[in-house]
């Protein structure tokens, strides 16, 4: 058993990657800065750039050496282009079986009530599922392989761990694809997109959608 004490309440853990720490190799000096009495020093590149590149982007949030998060526009914008990647095929390879939609009407003022309660029907259900597979799938996969969507292939964008930058293990993507699509695909997708739209804009510090603190992600932009 350790003998060290407990930290305070309200401090987080060591190990915690949302918590701020000094840059690396930085030691406490007198006086009790990890900076001493002067100014801090610049932070020192990193030995091992987990994007690939030369490291040299620096600043310390929200990881030393990481690229600078990206704008929420373009993240709304490229999950636009995902979605239409995927929703269009699939609509056509469901016309020949009645159309992903099956709501049928022969007129009159009751059309828009029937059309509400047979939103979900078994045919629609079926294609629902069939539709929420290909969405987490494509999410997975390509999230898992390098980060990147087709979406945010084309918007110059990358997913990455919070914790060191590298890129999703196949559960924090299919998790990330879990949480964005279930929701929004089976259950309330207004209510969903606008909550993530929210919180692109106004999550501090990192601009974590429900899905990046979900897997512990952030989006970045790469050169």
């Amino acid at each position: 058993m350790s003998n060290e004490p407990p930290p305070p309440p309200g401090q987080p853990p060591e190990d915690d990657p949302f918590s701020k720490r000094p840059p690396h190799g930085s030691e406490p000096q007198s006086g009790g800065s990890p900076y001493g009495s002067g100014p801090p020093p610049p932070p020192p590149p990193h030995d091992r750039d987990p994007f690939g590149g030369s490291g040299q982007y620096g600043g310390q949030d929200p990881l030393a050496g990481m690229p600078p998060l990206a704008e929420p526009g373009r993240r709304i914008l490229a999950r636009l282009i995902d979605f239409l990647i995927i929703s269009i095929p699939l609509y056509l390879i469901s016309l020949p079986f009645g159309g992903a939609v099956d709501v049928t009407s022969d007129g009159g003022d009751d059309d828009f009530g029937d059309a509400i309660g047979n939103t979900y029907s078994g045919h629609q259900l079926l294609w629902s599922l069939i539709g929420l597979v290909a969405y987490v799938a494509y999410d997975t996969y390509l999230t898992h392989k390098d980060g990147r969507t087709l979406g945010k292939r084309l918007l110059k964008m990358r997913v990455a761990m919070l914790n060191d930058g590298s890129v999703p293990d196949t559960s924090s993507a299919l998790m990330r694809a879990v949480v964005l699509w279930v929701p929004a695909l089976l259950c309330c997708p207004c209510l969903w997109w606008l909550i993530n739209i929210v919180l692109m804009f106004t999550d501090k510090p990192y601009r974590q959608a429900l899905q990046d603190k979900a897997s512990k992600t952030v989006v970045v932009a790469i050169p």
